[in-house]
């Protein structure tokens, strides 16, 4: 057991490393001996984790959805209704779109340039399923429509959400209208949504 942990933080070590050394050098400028003298490693053993530098890549992505998710799920209570869990679920979205950002674009970068932008399904299922559990619960209390797909739905309201945040804080010039996007956003959901 204190192996595994071992293992699992040295992981995370160079997994922290690389979004310090590539948010700051970008990815083609970045060595992997500038990624484990960050993370106080040996370059060896990189390798026993990661067989590129551009295997970082997904596994940054997914390390940043873990937390985006964790924070969500903490954030979230049960016993409020639909539209509530909603808002809180885009108020993290855009707190933590804020926050690593740099990470973000990286990442988005990143998997298109090396190809493995089809890993983003399989890092999303999670969030997927969890998000169509929450639409077939408000279906069956009444809150929502219940004509809708819950899991083509749960994708598309990912992307809404996800994509506006990116819009306010990767390509917009000024931040000052995150609220105003915010407000809008919702706004929209709920009228979508409206029985």
């Amino acid at each position: 057991m204190v192996r595994v942990i071992k293992e699992k933080n040295k992981r995370e070590k160079i997994l922290q490393a690389a979004i310090t050394v590539l948010s700051e050098k970008g990815l083609e400028k970045t060595k992997i001996s500038d990624i484990v003298k960050e993370a106080g490693v040996a370059q060896g053993t990189f390798y026993l984790y990661f067989p590129s530098k551009n295997a970082l890549i997904p596994a940054i992505a997914d390390s940043m959805f873990q937390k985006s998710l964790e924070k969500i799920k903490e954030k979230i209570d049960d016993n409020t209704s639909f539209f509530h869990q909603l808002e809180d679920i885009i108020d993290i979205t855009f707190q933590v779109t804020a926050e690593y950002r740099e990470v973000l674009a990286l990442c988005y970068s990143g998997l298109a340039i090396t190809g493995v932008l089809q890993e983003w399904e399989k890092i999303y299922e999670p969030y997927y399923n969890w998000i169509e559990e929450r639409i077939i619960i408000a279906q069956n209390k009444k809150e929502i429509r219940d004509d809708m797909n819950s899991r083509i739905i749960a994708k598309l309201l990912i992307e809404l959400i996800e994509g506006t945040a990116e819009q306010v804080y990767l390509f917009e010039e000024d931040e000052k209208n995150a609220s105003d996007y915010h407000r809008e956003l919702l706004s929209f959901i709920k009228h979508s949504f409206a029985k």
